[in-house]
């Protein structure tokens, strides 16, 4: 386990639900800054395992990213549905792990947010698909896949 700026990073995600017994009720919020790509991808995946899950975005578009959810479908899983949503303090208290896409993301989080997650963050560094061609955002897919299939022992 790091300490950094006061979020907690954990290395072995796998680890962190084995000492927590399980999962429970919306236990997974995963987070970017506009919930249109990364953690739209991630909530996709941990839904199609059975987890509980939800997305948001600091600063939330107002569509998820088209090719995103092409890249998605592409692998049976359809996110077409899905809104952007604004992270809040309830969706923070509601999990039991809260993952933040990028490091970036530690430095835009308002200090009251920051404090309400410090000790269950998770923190991935994938780049941002926006404005990326479709092999790419392919590539940040299947790097998120295989983290979030690291929830469960089910392959995805």
């Amino acid at each position: 386990m790091l300490v950094n700026n006061n979020l907690v990073s954990h290395s072995d995600d796998e680890s962190i639900l084995a000492k927590k017994g399980g999962m429970t009720k919306n236990s997974l919020l995963f987070v970017c800054i506009e919930n249109s790509s990364r953690s739209q991808i991630a909530e996709g995946f941990a839904k199609e395992l059975g987890l509980d899950a939800v997305s948001a975005g600091t600063v939330p578009s107002t569509h998820v990213n088209p090719l995103v959810i092409d890249a998605m479908r592409e692998v049976g899983v359809d996110i077409s549905a899905n809104k952007p949503k604004n992270l809040t303090g309830e969706m923070i208290d509601g999990a039991d792990l809260v993952i933040l896409t990028d490091a970036s993301l530690e430095k835009s989080l308002p200090g009251d947010l920051r404090k309400k997650m410090r000790k269950k963050v998770v923190v991935w560094n994938f780049p941002d698909p926006q404005g990326k061609p479709i092999e790419e955002i392919r590539f940040i897919r299947d790097g998120i896949k295989a983290k979030v299939a690291s929830f469960t022992k089910d392959p995805l």
